[in-house]
């Protein structure tokens, strides 16, 4: 017994595409369709459960490590940034930046860098994992590397502040 539609396939050959191809498949077996019959008294139940599991969830969640993996390049035509952000439940967020300024590899790195900070502080991410491969801001984030650079400092004090 389901509630999904899957009464239409059972019933009606003339649907197109891949519905026709499900319908050739499910004919070779004995399926019929039976509607869910009334759930009166399980609704009250599930509806307890699926609250109970949202904060064991929640919880979970909140002790999860995102993990942020960035990269930076430039070249003659331009800038870009690669943004990936790896949360909980095989949650997998890609984006790709291109920059409308100058801007040279280690300060796209920083770019990255912010934006995945950003989306993942927006995504609800309480602990967060940061890699790179450039080891000048790796090491300029983590205190190894002082920043000299004017902008490259402010880009540092920027991600100083979202580490809050």
């Amino acid at each position: 017994m389901t509630d999904l539609p899957i009464r239409k396939v059972l019933q009606k050959p003339d649907v197109a595409g891949r519905m026709v191809r499900w319908a050739v498949e499910l004919s070779e077996f004995d399926v019929q369709y039976e509607p869910r019959g009334p759930i009166k008294g399980q609704v009250f139940t599930d509806f307890v459960v699926e609250l109970s599991s949202v904060d064991a969830q929640q919880k979970e969640e909140a002790n999860f490590r995102w993990v942020l993996s960035v990269d930076g390049s430039s070249n003659q035509q331009g800038s870009g940034a690669g943004v990936i952000l790896e949360g909980p439940k095989g949650l997998l967020i890609e984006q790709a930046l291109r920059f409308t300024f100058k801007a040279n590899n280690n300060q796209a790195v920083y770019k990255a860098l912010i934006a995945g900070m950003l989306l993942a502080t927006e995504m609800g991410a309480r602990s967060l994992l940061a890699k790179s491969d450039s080891l000048l801001v790796t090491g300029q984030v983590t205190g190894e590397y002082q920043a000299k650079d004017p902008q490259m400092t402010a880009y540092l004090g920027y991600v100083q502040i979202l580490k809050g």
